[in-house]
């Protein structure tokens, strides 16, 4: 353990929300010091050689149109820090059977002439093309801690009454298997059956930014985006300490403020019984969502892909129909590893040629799977993949498989694989991780809770970090001035 000298404030967790929250902390002109029990800074958000020398794979975060909407990273300023944002030229597609696809363009027109249908393309446009006008007022209340009224009510009114809905509903607006894929593929990423509140939220938020701020690749990886972080924590003197895990409270030298970007079980172990019954007894009921089973490919060349459209881009969603879509989240829902599962499929190498050896590429896939499964799903992800694009077993060099079980074990924050911290369902949006009005305060003197099972939840866009060192920084402030 580092010396016991007394600092302002205390980070644990080296995450993207544990960053942004030691960067505010010290540009406020605190005494900062974070701590990370992995040997290297970012959490999720990192790259690595995981298959063969000279591939270089995202760990887990992969595409980034939350960091780009993010009130706090639009302050922060990633691009004129160094962080090249690369933008495929479609921002995500969905394969359909038979060789053909629906894909969201960069401009709204385009996607809805695109879906083959005028009456489709005319409710894509009512329902995408006012939110895209309105991307960062939009952007600023979803990621917000939702306790306080947005600073553009009128802006923001539709999308908060039709975010609460589920993607089954708004799917029901279009006629057509190519609008209704599409919209099943975006939503899926809330890791919730499709008929469930929120998916629709999900769905309007992440389709609408791929139409306001599109969903680009960070050139080298997503590690640059945490490089950017650590360079500003350096500069302002802040050490982060890695490879030194934090067994409790008391491991930490003396601070006024501890800030957690760590899980609701973690939060548990750290405390023991600091904390009060009550708040100890919600966290223990906090429940966590499914898991992911990664797979991380080398390929000896680009993914041949059926449909040209999905040649360029970023991001894919295999999974065919709504309806089958569907049915592979309520498996998953109920403990069931789909035999067609949900692929979510990025391909860096359509826009960053950095990512693998000339004529190389890497191919990013995982797949929802049921809490702290330990089943390897390679195989059925290859075979969605392969159902799309005939001949891609023929590219593959090597791959990485990390189970939901490997996962958590690799981050502990991902329980049971659980990457986005916490189960997305309508209860837990609002009350995350427990009823208070105040989500960041711990009830003990002095610790706050940061990670994403705080308000406004994953991805990363460091709010969750923001918004508890702000907590912090008022309960210093007011402490200095009684």
């Amino acid at each position: 353990m580092s010396s016991p000298v007394r600092l302002d404030a205390v980070v644990v967790g080296s995450g993207p929300n544990g960053l942004s929250a030691a960067v505010v902390l010290a540009a406020a002109g605190l005494s900062v010091r974070v701590y990370e029990a992995a040997d290297g800074a970012g959490g999720g958000c990192r790259t690595a050689e995981l298959t063969l020398p000279g591939f270089r794979h995202d760990v887990c975060s992969a595409v980034h149109p939350l960091a780009l909407a993010s009130p706090f990273f639009r302050r922060f300023g990633l691009e004129v820090r160094g962080v090249r944002f690369l933008q495929p030229e479609v921002p995500f597609a969905h394969p359909l059977d038979g060789g053909g696809a629906v894909a969201a363009f960069r401009e709204v027109e385009e996607t809805a002439a695109a879906l083959g249908s005028d009456a489709d393309g005319r409710t894509y446009r009512r329902m995408f093309g006012p939110l895209t006008r309105s991307t960062a007022a939009m952007a600023d209340a979803a990621l917000s801690s939702r306790r306080s009224v947005p600073q553009s009510p009128a802006r923001v009114a539709w999308f908060g009454v039709n975010s609460l809905r589920s993607v089954k509903s708004l799917a029901r607006q279009f006629e057509g298997a190519s609008a209704r894929g599409l919209l099943a593929g975006v939503a899926a990423h809330a890791m919730q059956p499709l008929d469930a509140p929120l998916t629709g939220g999900v769905a309007l938020l992440l389709g609408s930014l791929a139409h306001g701020v599109g969903w680009p690749l960070v050139e080298g990886g997503s590690s640059g985006i945490v490089d950017a972080l650590v360079a500003e924590l350096r500069q302002r003197g802040v050490d982060v300490v890695t490879g030194e895990r934090i067994g409790s409270l008391g491991d930490l030298p003396p601070a006024r403020a501890v800030l957690l970007d760590v899980s609701p079980r973690a939060v548990l172990a750290l405390a023991g019984d600091q904390l009060p019954r009550r708040y100890a007894r919600q966290l223990r009921r906090f429940r966590y969502g499914p898991g992911v089973c990664k797979v991380d490919w080398a390929l000896d060349g680009p993914v041949p892909w059926d449909a040209e459209v999905c040649r360029r881009a970023g991001t894919l969603h295999l999974g065919g129909a709504f309806e089958e879509v569907a049915s592979a989240e309520f498996d998953v829902s109920v403990g069931r590893h789909p035999e067609r599962p949900y692929v979510l499929t990025v391909q860096p190498g359509v826009v960053d040629r950095t990512r693998a050896p000339e004529g190389k590429h890497t191919v990013w896939t995982y797949c929802h799977v049921p809490a702290g499964s330990d089943v390897d799903m390679s195989d059925a992800i290859a075979a969605q993949v392969e159902r799309f694009a005939p001949g891609f077993k023929e590219l593959v060099l090597a791959k990485a498989v990390r189970t939901a079980r490997a996962m958590e074990a690799e981050n502990a924050n991902y329980v049971g694989g659980d990457i986005g911290c916490g189960r997305q369902d309508l209860a837990q949006t609002f009350a995350r991780p427990v009823p208070r009005w105040n989500p960041y305060r711990v009830p003990i003197p002095g610790v706050y809770l940061c990670s994403s099972a705080t308000p406004p939840g994953p991805g990363v866009h460091g709010r969750c970090g923001e918004l508890a060192a702000r907590a912090a920084l008022k309960d210093i402030f007011e402490s200095v001035h009684r």
